[in-house]
């Protein structure tokens, strides 16, 4: 398949990129560095590969009249315009499921970190102050009230781990899950009021946006303490920052960011704010499934049009 061509529109993972060269004929990023050059290849560009953080939108894939395919190395594809893709009967997948562990570890990891202040413990003893007295007293977690906004596999996977610290688990989601024993509360404000740490783990997108603002942050409460691994566009950072300047909330774990990797300097300045540089599939062992899976997406298409996941805009009929 060396003669199919193939768009890279991010700098890929090298657990990818090689073996995407290996098979294929890879342009990388050619419509950023060169655009003459891009212009000549587009008509023949059947494939796109792309990150959970790229922006596809539907003026690029206009400009691609044999694409047949984007493979997205992750599970988020809100940069991905799908919509235009289906118009076009282009497929669009995405690496879901084999970074469930990790997203979950990552999400109760920042919590305690949060809750116990753990990165300011550590740069108390480093910085020579414990001889001076103690540190101030921190924040329980076993036994505490955890709310999980969105209740997909990762936030089925925190709740999990959240049972195992005997948390009472509640979530708020479209609608209610009735397989799952957990409280269903209708809104995010419902839920912050009723939780000690809220967990965001929902899908990004026009849908979501700003969904976690002041009014959630608000019902948190002085004592509570946000957790973002979903999309840094899901919570307004404004809103979050102004919150936690004026002790509105009692503090945050955040692994994403609305301009990533941009972090406002307001926020990094706070001293009860866990930040993490968007780490949450950030293991050896399942950045390479990602990778596997985001290539055998591609090589299965182009060996028999059939892929292994497909995002659910594409799998669903119609």
């Amino acid at each position: 398949m060396s003669h199919i061509d193939v768009l890279s529109v991010t700098k890929l993972s090298p657990l990818l990129e090689p073996q995407i060269r290996a098979v294929f004929n890879l342009h990388d990023r050619l419509h950023e560095t060169d655009p003459a050059a891009f212009a000549k290849i587009a008509p023949q560009i059947r494939a796109i590969a792309a990150s959970g953080e790229s922006k596809v939108p539907a003026a690029l894939i206009e400009q691609l009249p044999a694409l047949e395919i984007i493979s997205v190395f992750g599970v988020g594809y809100d940069g991905v315009d799908v919509a235009a893709a289906k118009a076009r009967g282009v497929m669009v997948t995405h690496t879901p499921n084999v970074l469930n562990d990790d997203v979950a570890d990552l999400a109760m990891g920042l919590m305690l970190a949060a809750a116990r202040q753990l990165p300011a413990a550590d740069r108390y003893v480093k910085d020579g102050k414990w001889p001076t007295g103690p540190m101030p007293l921190a924040r329980k977690v076993s036994g505490a009230r955890m709310g999980i906004v969105g209740i997909g596999r990762i936030g089925q996977a925190i709740a999990q781990r959240a049972l195992a610290f005997n948390m009472s688990v509640a979530y708020t989601a479209r609608s209610a899950k009735a397989d799952l024993p957990f409280k269903y509360v209708a809104t995010p404000e419902a839920l912050a009021a009723e939780s000690d740490y809220l967990v965001v783990i929902t899908p990004g997108g026009a849908a979501t946006r700003k969904l976690i603002n002041a009014d959630v942050l608000k019902a948190l409460g002085t004592k509570g303490i946000l957790v973002n691994v979903a999309r840094g566009s899901v919570v307004d950072e404004t809103a979050l920052i102004e919150a936690l300047q004026n002790g509105v909330i009692g503090g945050a774990g955040l692994d994403v960011f609305e301009n990533e990797p941009n972090v406002p300097e307001a926020l990094r300045a706070l001293p009860h704010v866990v930040l993490a540089p968007h780490i949450g599939s950030g293991t050896t062992q399942t950045r390479q499934a990602m990778a596997d899976l985001a290539f055998n997406n591609l090589n299965s298409y182009f060996e028999n049009k059939t892929v292994h996941t497909p995002v659910p805009e594409c799998a669903a009929k119609g």
